[in-house]
């Protein structure tokens, strides 16, 4: 009877490793169906008791509704899904698509509603070096947040319709690439040294393709796409902190 409110559930751990992990998602179920339901409640009654023994207010708090998680980001619809923590070895973090259904954790930040395009960028060499410059590390592992690193992100000034449109296509031809390898794990597809070929050639197009939204010209290196990035952050942020 429960069957129905088992939701796959992901951190950043899971989303990159592949790894099934479940979880109950009781918002909004009908309080009959639950009562009748013993393990169900007996797992709601050990959230209770968990919560209201915590010495943080809010978590007390939260006591009075033991079915929801404390914290609920779910979106309405399907979206991208970034790994707050993730490997420096990487040359891009792993960033995918996930379905409505699927509960995230805290661990991942979450694009709601998010294109082709927002996908090719956030994927690119552009967006990754911006990444590595300005993000948090744990240890020296990639630490992603929204409001130092996305937020503050330089996207193209004015791109064309056309350079937008290459850069879907080029999206799309990532996400092809990867389902060419549906028995591998983001960390397999990622890992430098058993990135498959195909994509590897996904993604050098893909970044040509959002290289060409910044500047017809091409970056020679990951320090001149620093200095473009920056020099377009200042045009952004001109008057705004005098």
């Amino acid at each position: 009877k429960s069957e129905k409110y088992f939701r796959k559930f992901i951190g950043s751990v899971e989303f990159i490793n592949k790894i099934p992990r479940w979880c109950l998602w009781l918002k909004d179920a009908d309080p009959s169906d639950v009562k009748s339901m013993p393990n169900v409640l007996k797992r709601i009654e050990e959230v209770k008791k968990f919560r209201l023994n915590s010495t943080a207010a809010p978590t007390v708090k939260s006591a009075q509704t033991p079915s929801l998680f404390f914290y609920i980001s779910q979106p309405d619809n399907d979206y991208l899904v970034i790994p707050e923590t993730s490997s420096e070895r990487r040359n891009y973090i792993p960033i995918g698509y996930e379905s409505s259904l699927t509960i995230p954790s805290n661990a991942l930040y979450l694009i709601p509603n998010a294109d082709f395009y927002v996908f090719g960028v956030m994927c690119s060499a552009m967006h990754m070096a911006w990444t590595r410059t300005v993000c948090g590390r744990l240890k020296s592992d990639y630490r992603y947040s929204g409001s130092i690193v996305y937020n503050n992100f330089p996207w193209p000034e004015s791109p064309s319709e056309k350079n937008i449109k290459l850069v879907e296509d080029k999206a799309q031809g990532v996400l092809d690439a990867r389902k060419e390898f549906p028995g591998s794990s983001l960390a397999d597809l990622y890992d430098p040294l058993t990135m498959p070929p195909k994509l590897v050639k996904a993604h050098d197009e893909l970044d040509r393709a959002v290289d060409l939204c910044y500047r017809s010209q091409p970056f020679p290196n990951e320090t001149k796409r620093i200095e473009f990035l920056f020099e377009l952050y200042e045009k952004y942020t001109a008057g705004m902190f005098k």
